[in-house]
């Protein structure tokens, strides 16, 4: 009877030690999730989003991005295709921004938007993580393009300039050299005119819009004049240099070197215009160059490049455009986020970015770049126009100003207003603006 007690007992101890054996592995099989989970999540990719226009989307995923995220696993950028126009991109960023609740870490930035978004407050002062040393190798007006009241917020991604373009061919039928003067340029348009070799001389944007800004900074450059002084915020709208500006501008309608409809156009409607052969010099942007080169563009091998004219003595410059990157201070991820921003803009992305894009380099030894210049030959020349690069005015105010300075050169340039009334009353509200 005892021995079946004894048994029970066994019984009953083993019971009770496959119970705790089970809890025990219970407790330990919980133990080895909850130490997994941190291991779990530190391998999921950081998201840093960024909002693009659609026709530079594709570039981007297709090169540059998916190979930082080969070298960087650990870090996805996720691309948010915005509008086409710029001007609603740059919307877009500052409604988020002003909600407080922006979900973009990486910020790509018109050169325009630099001063605004740093004022708000919207982006990291980026001063401290990058050299003068390496600052150096970017293009000096790009690098200038992404300060604001000293302090750089923006890396240059790509740059843009203006260029003067002209028939070469038609420039040496005729025993002419580049114009270096703006009566260099009315003389040999009406020489090729009256020749029959061309239809019109000159074409460039005059519709009320940013691009007419952009056109006529680097008028009043090449006179000699100024817009706005960022450093002392004094208004040169008023100054007998605009004026003359002006003058050139409203001199090649009347004598019949520009078409009157030029008052009309953006970059497009200039670029078909000077492409078909209608004209003999446009101002305009890079982009340009390959499509006027193209197989099939009756202008192929017949164009040239150079900085915009200027009176004596004045040194004529094409107008900065171009893209930066920067960091939203809103962002969760501003360790990762500069990791991006220093890969997209080394010079191993950009050689790239270039190649199969076709976009403008912000460094400088890219211009020279054999690879690059196999393809676009005319770059060296571009960097000499890059240089001489003339800045609309790094203000926190400048889409005002900007607006104001449209409406009264678009005023005056369609005869509803004499330009020295219009630039009186531009210069007045920019100062009773820039004063508020």
């Amino acid at each position: 009877m005892s021995k079946v007690k004894e048994i029970k007992q066994q019984q009953k101890v083993l019971q009770k030690l496959k119970s705790r054996t089970g809890i025990f592995f219970a407790i330990l099989l919980l133990g080895i999730i909850l130490l997994s989970i941190p291991q779990v999540l530190s391998q999921q990719p950081v998201v840093l989003n960024m909002l693009i226009t659609p026709p530079d989307a594709q570039p981007w995923r297709q090169g540059i991005i998916k190979d930082f995220e080969a070298k960087n696993p650990g870090i996805h950028i996720n691309l948010i295709e915005g509008p086409n126009a710029t001007n609603l991109l740059e919307d877009l960023y500052t409604s988020a921004f002003i909600l407080g609740d922006s979900p973009y870490d990486l910020v790509n930035m018109d050169v325009i938007w630099t001063p605004k978004f740093a004022a708000a407050g919207w982006l990291l002062d980026l001063s401290d993580r990058i050299t003068k040393q390496e600052l150096a190798a970017f293009s000096l007006k790009d690098v200038e393009g992404g300060r604001y009241e000293g302090k750089l917020y923006g890396i240059p991604m790509r740059s843009d300039v203006g260029v003067l373009y002209y028939r070469q061919d038609l420039l040496q039928q005729a025993n002419f050299q580049p114009p270096e003067t703006f009566e260099d340029l009315l003389k040999i348009s009406q020489a090729l005119q009256k020749q029959g070799k061309i239809n019109w001389g000159y074409v460039w944007q005059g519709r009320q819009y940013e691009g007419l800004n952009a056109m006529f900074v680097e008028v009043l450059k090449g006179f000699g004049g100024f817009w706005v002084n960022p450093n002392t915020l004094e208004v040169g709208l008023d100054k007998p240099e605009t004026l003359k500006a002006i003058a050139f501008l409203k001199e090649t309608i009347q004598e019949g070197i520009s078409p009157r409809g030029v008052t009309t156009y953006q970059e497009e409607e200039t670029r078909r215009f000077f492409q078909s052969g209608q004209a003999a010099f446009i101002r305009s942007w890079p982009y340009l160059w390959p499509l006027a080169n193209a197989e099939d563009s009756p202008l192929k091998g017949k164009i040239g490049i150079k900085p915009m004219v200027s009176v004596p003595d004045e040194s004529g410059g094409g107008c900065l455009g171009g893209w930066r990157l920067g960091i939203a201070k809103s962002s969760r991820h501003p360790k990762e986020a500069w990791k991006a921003v220093k890969y997209f803009t080394s010079e191993e992305a950009q050689r790239q970015f270039i190649l199969k894009a076709g976009f403008v380099p912000s460094r400088r030894s890219l211009f020279n770049d054999p690879q690059i210049v196999s393809k676009y030959p005319h770059y060296p020349q571009l960097l000499k126009i890059a240089d001489k690069a003339v800045l609309r005015p790094p203000i926190a105010q400048y889409a005002q100003v900007s607006d104001i300075l449209q409406r009264y050169l678009s005023a005056t340039l369609t005869n509803r207003i004499t330009p020295e009334r219009a630039m009186q009353a531009a210069a007045s509200e920019t100062r009773s603006l820039l004063r508020r």
